[in-house]
């Protein structure tokens, strides 16, 4: 966040001379809702901001992938299931692929199976997975509101530079009303012939500064509101009419100096800031990826299962006719009483019946029937030596934790620097304010007396105008310090836990 304090820093700290002219971050887009009529308060411009800057959108997208990647990785751990069906035609001499024969013909076959696989263990590495997964997924919802945060306090950052803007159109105009006023003195003084006329051309040249400051300041307010506008991504119909709310906001001195206890803040901060959070759970993730690459150790078992079938033209089946053919054979006898009979043939003769068969091709849903067969399998594969990929792996993932512990480190030091710097820079504002305020009231009052020693003759135009001069610096002065007091008081709340606002 520490480049977005500066940034937010350089805006308020921005004179008339001064003023910014960098595009922020988000270009407008080009159909967004409808915004609502009126006077733009601060709660209303941040959450608009919030529902249309593209940056946001973008860094949600990104946590969406991020719970997409955790739902996919949730579903490795389900079995995989798929069916295959084929159909070839085999010409010549080949074998079939069902009986497994020669056969010099065409053959036409199809091949149908079901399979499935579950992985039963390796090392963990699917469940480390899913818990790596979540833990990215919840770092970048983190994200989303780190983004959310940082587009909040540059429209409040932005917000306040266009208040402190029209404010100083409004001084500026006060001093060309003056400067009219001295003119319209001056012009009857030297009628009167109490001043020379020098006196008049140096009212006029200082009215002219006055102008000049006030076109000055008029284009930083434009440019101010050009630069809210885009930051909140507003369509040209509400462009056009942008108003703001000026707030009243009290001045630094009506309050006590600012005092806090920095590192009590640090503590809350730590404990709420969405950037922290984020920092630690990639920590954690990072922790996990080495027990995933940890997990290539170890053996993998899986088990399967399947089904299959299939069909040949080429094979045939015996089909019975009806019909049958009978072999005819004689008959012989003998006499079992008389020792070394011999057997005799006699008139009879015997016949033996065989049906007759027609050879067919095996119908197909029958070969499927006949053909299915299934399949159980236990696989388990145990590395030894893979080109110490596991063990280089395991040291990358190592070497992510350290990274990402010194990102979550320098993502605190970062953290407290920025109270700090924020802790300064208000005490330094509301001092700064007080003594430009003691500063006005007395230039207010030297400015009064050179006025009426002008009037009388008695002060040349050249050391009027210098103390006019004067005064207009420290009231400017005097108002940027109180902007910044604001600014700053509020980035320390923001930083203690509280909302936004003015």
């Amino acid at each position: 966040m520490k480049h977005l304090y500066w940034l937010l820093s350089a805006g308020l700290l921005a004179t008339p001379a001064m003023a910014q002219t960098t595009s922020p971050a988000q270009p407008p887009a080009g159909s967004v809702p409808a915004a609502p009529a009126g006077a733009w308060t601060l709660q209303r411009a941040v959450d608009y901001a919030l529902q249309n800057n593209l940056n946001v959108r973008q860094t949600q997208l990104s946590a969406d992938l991020n719970e997409a990647t955790l739902r996919q990785s949730r579903a490795a751990l389900l079995p995989t299931a798929g069916a295959n069906a084929s159909q070839s035609w085999n010409f010549g001499t080949s074998l079939d692929p069902l009986t497994n024969e020669f056969i010099t013909q065409t053959i036409r076959s199809n091949n149908f199976s079901l399979s499935s696989q579950v992985t039963l263990f390796s090392g963990f590495q699917l469940r480390n997975t899913i818990k790596q997964n979540a833990l990215t997924l919840e770092a970048g919802r983190q994200d989303v509101d780190k983004a959310r945060n940082d587009l909040a306090l540059n429209v409040a950052s932005q917000y306040l530079q266009l208040v402190l803007a029209e404010e100083l159109v409004r001084a500026n105009q006060v001093r060309v009303n003056s400067a009219e006023q001295q003119i319209e003195r001056t012009r009857k003084l030297l009628r009167a012939g109490a001043v020379a006329e020098s006196n008049l051309l140096d009212a006029q040249a200082q009215q002219a500064s006055d102008q000049t400051n006030v076109i000055t300041a008029e284009n930083q307010r434009d440019i101010a509101r050009l630069q809210l506008i885009q930051l909140m991504n507003l369509s040209g119909a509400e462009a056009e009419n942008f108003q703001i709310d000026v707030p009243q906001l009290p001045d630094p001195d009506d309050e006590a100096e600012l005092t806090l206890n920095l590192d009590e803040t640090y503590r809350t901060a730590e404990s709420t800031l969405p950037e922290v959070k984020a920092a630690d759970q990639r920590v954690r993730a990072s922790n996990l990826g080495v027990d995933v690459a940890r997990g290539a150790y170890y053996p993998r078992l899986t088990f399967s299962a399947g089904i299959f079938t299939g069909y040949s033209s080429a094979r045939s089946s015996f089909i019975p006719t009806g019909e049958v053919d009978y072999n005819y054979a004689p008959v012989f006898i003998y006499d079992p009483t008389v020792p070394g009979s011999v057997p005799v043939p006699t008139q009879f003769v015997t016949g033996v019946a065989q049906p007759r068969f027609d050879v067919k091709p095996t119908a197909f849903s029958n070969q499927i029937k006949d053909n299915l067969g299934k399949q159980l399998q236990f696989n388990l594969n145990v590395p030894i030596l893979n080109g110490f990929q596991a063990r280089i792996n395991m040291q990358r993932a190592q070497v992510s934790v350290q990274q990402a512990q010194l990102r979550a480190d320098q993502t605190r030091l970062t953290l407290r620097q920025n109270i700090q710097q924020a802790y300064a820079d208000a005490r330094a504002a509301q001092r700064r304010y007080v003594a430009a305020k003691r500063q006005v009231e007395a230039l207010t009052t030297a400015y009064r007396n050179a006025e009426i020693r002008f009037n009388n003759g008695l002060l040349n135009g050249t050391e009027f105008n210098i103390s006019k001069n004067n005064l207009t610096a420290a009231e400017s002065s005097m108002i940027q310090a109180k902007y910044e007091f604001i600014f700053r008081r509020k980035v320390l709340d923001f930083y203690q836990g509280g909302p936004i606002s003015l």
